[in-house]
């Protein structure tokens, strides 16, 4: 049996990683700025977290949700503390692309309606209403296309209004930063007015905050910038530092019904025990206060770099934008600088999504090598 053949692979095989570096086969050493898509979040292979999936391993790795299970109460009690999200309760899945599914399904059972609002240049994962709500159709199958979806621009809450005030709206879904897209993202002006709006028609808000979250925008969770409550917070990819979990935090206003969602895998003990490890090492290394540190170094140094358009995004949540297309740049950077780093829909852009225990001198040898690749351009 061969592999179903649906991704473009770089010719590099890690079998070995500790911190914010990778080892191959032939034992090269790689400087990791991408995290597997932004899903490290603690550092490779951190200790603690090894410790405490393997110490839970040992015990019980997974039984079903029908019965008692601890770990999820404790997830769901440390990451209400460490996010400021208590006034909301958790349900456990597997990935992020679930999240929002179970997300826009409950939007969908609290208001009776179907139609969704999305943004231009979104990415909300590859299932069924996920990916109906991804601004992307050469994703999207005829099956997907069932769905009723309004994509809109950013920062334009005139349409936003006009939409809503068709009276057929369930949800309304929005990543804090846009991820996949190319790192854009929503005013405080709009976050603020979208939420009104919301509000007024009786509207469910979705944050997506799958790939903005866990601290690596430099709050717990993007949309906190902007002052507002959503409805609904979805996330994953640095919940659980590699491991498959998924979250949909929902406002305690909206009550919970036996059957309205389910999972078999999702919040089993092992994901669990991965997910509290996470929260703990966030919380007992200041991981949200050195992404704030390194970000802002990451900012100063990269001003030494030419032929820079901008740099987008918040954290250690950054697109490097240049007038020119980048994909030799990341051929470059990864097969003779051996430093991962990301892309996205924009093809001008780097994606810079490194563990949020990235330190300055890993940020220098990053601006030396860039520099040296962009003088060979």
């Amino acid at each position: 049996m061969d592999l179903f053949n649906v991704y473009p692979l770089y010719d590099v095989t890690p079998v070995k990683a500790l911190g914010a570096y990778i080892w191959d086969e032939n034992n090269t050493k790689y400087l990791d700025l991408y995290g597997g898509h932004g899903v490290i979040s603690i550092g490779h292979t951190h200790p603690d977290y090894v410790k405490a999936i393997s110490n839970q391993l040992n015990n019980i790795a997974f039984y079903s949700n029908s019965i008692q299970n601890p770990l999820q109460k404790e997830v769901a009690e440390k990451l209400g503390k460490l996010s400021g999200c208590e006034k909301y309760n958790l349900f456990l899945c597997n990935s992020g692309a679930e999240a929002n599914e179970n997300a826009l399904k409950l939007a969908s059972f609290i208001t009776g309606k179907s139609r969704v609002v999305a943004f231009k240049n979104s990415f909300h994962g590859r299932t069924s209403a996920a990916v109906a709500v991804t601004d992307n159709k050469s994703i999207s199958a005829p099956i997907n296309l069932q769905q009723r979806v309004t994509f809109l621009p950013l920062n334009n809450i005139e349409l936003l209004i006009h939409e809503l005030g068709k009276g057929d709206v369930a949800a309304v879904i929005i990543e804090g930063i846009q991820g996949v897209g190319g790192l854009d993202e929503g005013t405080t002006k709009f976050f603020k007015k979208l939420k009104k709006v919301c509000k007024k028609k009786e509207v469910i808000l979705i944050l997506d905050e799958i790939q903005s979250g866990y601290g690596r925008s430099g709050k717990f969770f993007a949309f906190q910038y902007h002052d507002i409550k959503p409805d609904i917070i979805t996330t994953a990819k640095g919940m659980a530092n590699g491991f498959p979990i998924g979250g949909v935090l929902i406002s305690k206003k909206h009550k919970a019904k036996f059957g309205m969602l389910g999972t078999t895998f999702g919040g089993s003990h092992l994901a669990c025990a991965a997910a509290i490890s996470v929260l703990d090492i966030i919380e007992n290394e200041n991981l949200i206060n050195n992404v704030n540190e390194i970000s802002a170094y990451f900012l100063e140094q990269i001003k030494t770099v030419p032929k820079i358009k901008k740099v987008k995004g918040k954290g250690l949540m950054l697109g490097v934008e240049f007038d020119f297309e980048v994909g030799d740049i990341r051929k470059k950077l990864i097969f003779e600088k051996h430093i991962f780093t990301g892309g996205s829909n924009n093809k001008n852009l780097l994606r810079i999504l490194p563990p949020l225990t990235f330190t300055k001198l890993q940020v220098d040898d990053f601006i030396i090598a860039l520099k040296e690749v962009l003088a060979d351009e």
